[in-house]
């Protein structure tokens, strides 16, 4: 399978690699291209770099691994998505990490959806640090990742994927609940960096246990 990854920043960069290390092949998009080209030769023969277009049509599922503010963009450049599962990772934050810019009647990912109606967006990791995205920080833990999304077979492909990076899925329902999940993300932003606990938590839902 070939992911495309958008965007080379701390998330795009640890998840090129995650997923790399793990055996999948990886098309790597930037609006520089040259940056996506120079993040792939740095990881070897399982990732390509070039533009949005080239990355996306190379995959069926695209990882959106930029800021909300930057998807617009994004999705404009990668050309026609139709029937592909986008995989949103962001959180609509304001500039001074402390608030969201919309939320409780809508979300990132609803919004995102409505850019790309053709598409299968789900929303995932949008409440993980990049720091947890290297394995050996992960050890002897199981970091859950919250999955939400309108289409349960593009939901089951996410959570494979999820499962390969060897995090623990969590089915969050629908779309919809990303209006929830994104208060989770900038919660978790203000306890690792205003309040001092550092990147290495993240939110976890234990069902009686």
């Amino acid at each position: 399978m070939t992911v495309a990854i958008l965007g080379s920043g701390k998330m795009g960069a640890g998840f090129a690699r995650l997923l790399a290390s793990k055996g999948f092949d990886i098309a790597i998009g930037h609006k520089n291209p040259e940056k996506a080209v120079a993040l792939a030769k740095e990881i070897g023969a399982k990732a390509k770099g070039g533009n949005v277009k080239d990355a996306v049509g190379q995959a069926d599922i695209i990882l959106l691994a930029v800021r909300y503010q930057d998807a617009a963009e994004a999705l404009m450049a990668a050309g026609d998505l139709t029937n592909k599962v986008v995989v949103d990772i962001s959180n609509p934050i304001t500039a001074d990490y402390k608030g969201l810019t919309i939320g409780h009647s809508t979300s990132a990912a609803e919004e995102i959806q409505k850019l790309v109606p053709g598409t299968k967006v789900v929303k995932a990791f949008n409440t993980i640090f990049a720091e947890l995205l290297p394995t050996e920080s992960r050890k002897g833990r199981k970091v859950q990742v919250f999955i939400a999304g309108d289409d349960e077979a593009a939901k089951a492909k996410v959570s494979d994927l999820v499962t390969a990076m060897e995090f623990e899925p969590v089915d969050s329902g629908t779309l919809y609940n990303a209006r929830f999940l994104e208060p989770m993300g900038e919660m978790n932003i203000l306890l690792g960096f205003f309040l001092g606990w550092g990147t290495s938590g993240a939110p976890e839902y234990r069902n009686g246990e």
